[in-house]
């Protein structure tokens, strides 16, 4: 290393600095929600950062997820959440009108706070933050995989929905590669995006603190999840369809924001014991349901990451999952923390829950193996990652 690096490292070893994420709210109980909250709590406790979130939606809202007093949120209240149950062709109307007074709105306050790093969780900021002369190096980090970023399916309208979803995503690509850093979570997402050169990989954080572990007595299956198509409930319920018959003397509990309704139907039509099998809201509290339990699920379709699943290995729970693109096979070990099944094998899938739920040393192996894995993603690992990554920036912008 030069004389000139090793002075800028010992100079950026106690620099402050100023640091805005852009994400549309914080009243969500989501993924992005969490991490962010999270990451933004630690840099501004552990690091002395001057963080500030700003976001679009939720007024007068709080965040969902403990976020540190330390870190100072703006809401722009523009509620792009009016679009949702609007025609798709008084959307796009309204959505150019939204957008265009964010841009405004949004210059106004990197103008004002003069961040060294500005970060974008890649929504609607992204069509125009690289052009904010701020002074601050931008950032992108997606927690989507590529192939579910921007895509909207409806019955409505559905081939001019499609082109608007082709056009978003090939611009999406010049604005990328724009950034000074754009920050993906797992290696597979890496080669997503053969485009670039100013990728970077690091994962989401462990966001639980840890304090009891589950117990392989149990006789409880859990998943969490948005019920969405994405998250692949309706997979689970084919799954679990199987399993009850087998494990008689086990149920299973999902949990997660959104509608209910139509998995609630289909249990109705699978014939589903509903004395078994619950669909439940949200929880704030999810390390204790984890410890309440023996098996985790992850049935999801697609994963940005998958940080669910470190946070059930965390509670030494054994992890079944899909392989699907990216998330899980960048943290499950086939056979040694967990399983992954091939993309969308319902009976294998039950095969593996059924042949944890009858070994109960198997479970605890699995799961011991898993919480030693879950190490790796704490927070103090992933927040030097991302300090690493503010100096090599700085460095390279004073050099």
């Amino acid at each position: 290393m030069s004389i000139f690096a090793l002075i800028f490292s010992a100079m950026n070893q106690h620099r402050k600095y100023k640091i805005v994420y852009c994400t549309p709210a914080l009243y969500s109980a989501g993924g992005v929600e969490r991490v962010i909250t999270a990451k933004a709590s630690y840099f501004a406790e552990h690091f002395g950062y001057e963080v500030t979130i700003i976001v679009t939606d939720g007024k007068d809202a709080q965040s969902f997820f403990h976020l540190s007093e330390k870190v100072k949120v703006i809401n722009l209240g523009l509620a792009f959440e009016e679009l949702w149950n609007k025609p798709f062709h008084k959307k796009i109307y309204l959505y150019c009108k939204k957008q265009r007074k964010y841009k405004k709105l949004l210059k106004r306050e990197l103008l004002r706070i003069k961040p060294d790093f500005a970060i974008s969780t890649l929504r609607r900021e992204i069509n125009f933050i690289n052009n904010i002369q701020d002074g601050s190096r931008k950032i992108g980090e997606l927690h989507q995989s590529r192939s579910y970023y921007r895509r909207f399916i409806d019955s409505n309208s559905y081939v001019v929905r499609w082109l608007f979803s082709q056009l978003w995503k090939k611009d999406i690509v010049g604005q990328v590669k724009k950034l000074d850093k754009f920050v993906v979570l797992t290696d597979s997402a890496v080669n997503d995006w053969p485009e670039l050169d100013n990728i970077r990989m690091i994962p989401d954080p462990l966001t639980i603190d840890v304090s009891n572990r589950a117990s392989s007595d149990v006789h409880r299956i859990i998943a969490v999840g948005r019920y969405s198509n994405e998250k692949g409930h309706d997979l689970l319920l084919r799954v679990w369809s199987l399993v009850e018959k087998a494990c008689p003397d086990w149920q299973l509990d999902v949990y997660g924001p959104g509608e209910r309704t139509p998995y609630l139907k289909m249990m109705d039509d699978l014939s589903v014991d509903k004395s078994r099998c619950h669909l439940n809201g949200n929880i704030t509290d999810v390390e204790s349901e984890y410890s309440r339990s023996s098996i985790f699920v992850h049935p999801s379709r697609s994963e940005g990451f998958g940080l669910v699943i470190v946070e059930a290995m965390a509670c030494s729970l054994p992890v079944v999952s899909f392989d699907c693109e990216n998330g899980p096979r960048s943290i499950i070990t086939d056979e040694v923390d967990g399983y992954l099944i091939p993309t969308f094998d319902i009976r294998f899938f039950a095969n593996r829950i059924i042949k944890l739920a009858k070994d109960k040393d198997l479970r605890k192996r699995m799961g011991e193996n898993g919480r030693l894995k879950s190490q790796q993603y704490g927070m103090e690992q992933v927040g030097q990652q991302w300090k690493s990554l503010f100096d090599e920036l700085v460095e390279e912008h004073d050099v």
